[in-house]
């Protein structure tokens, strides 16, 4: 098993196999998670790239009291929210461009009517669901990631879960 902990330890002092082994431990999941917001590849991708570069740029402020992949998603996610405020931004000032949640679709491994369902979803309660149910994050570490209360991690999840519950039960009696 891989001591992350020891791994940034190594960053710190410049040792460069300590940078790609951290990047290989995470660069995988953090981009298939980003794309659960997104159908283009190049923007997780870049991302990814971002929240790395970031994240070791900034290594000596990691104080190691939680884990590095929770600082490095909570990056992420910030990297992803600046470009959607940006994106939003140029729509409102371009009438003509397509709205943002149109660009925003999930490219999710589910089934078509589970991909309608999350993308029904705010950005909060994606990111949460996903978080929790998809990459196995604690609700501690995703409160750590969003900024929130473990508790608001905890009720978003549940109410998420009757929702897309709700949902499905009502498309399959559609179907």
């Amino acid at each position: 098993m891989i001591n992350e902990k020891q791994l940034v330890k190594e960053i710190k002092l410049g040792k460069r196999k300590a940078y790609k082994a951290l990047y290989e431990l995470y660069a995988e999941r953090l981009y298939r998670f980003l794309m659960q917001f997104t159908n283009d590849r190049d923007t997780s991708e870049e991302w990814v790239q971002r929240a790395f570069i970031k994240a070791f740029e900034n290594i000596d402020s990691f104080r190691m009291d939680s884990k590095f992949g929770t600082w490095l998603y909570r990056i992420a996610l910030n990297e992803m929210r600046t470009d959607f405020r940006k994106q939003k931004d140029q729509i409102s000032i371009n009438e003509n461009e397509i709205e943002l949640n149109e660009q925003i679709e999930i490219n999710f491994e589910w089934e078509d009517y589970m991909r309608v369902l999350l993308n029904d979803l705010d950005e909060s309660k994606k990111m949460i669901f996903i978080l929790f149910e998809v990459e196995g994050y604690s609700h501690a570490e995703i409160a750590e990631m969003l900024d929130i209360s473990t508790t608001v991690s905890r009720t978003t999840l549940s109410r998420t879960k009757k929702i897309l519950q709700q949902k499905l039960l009502a498309s399959k009696g559609e179907l």
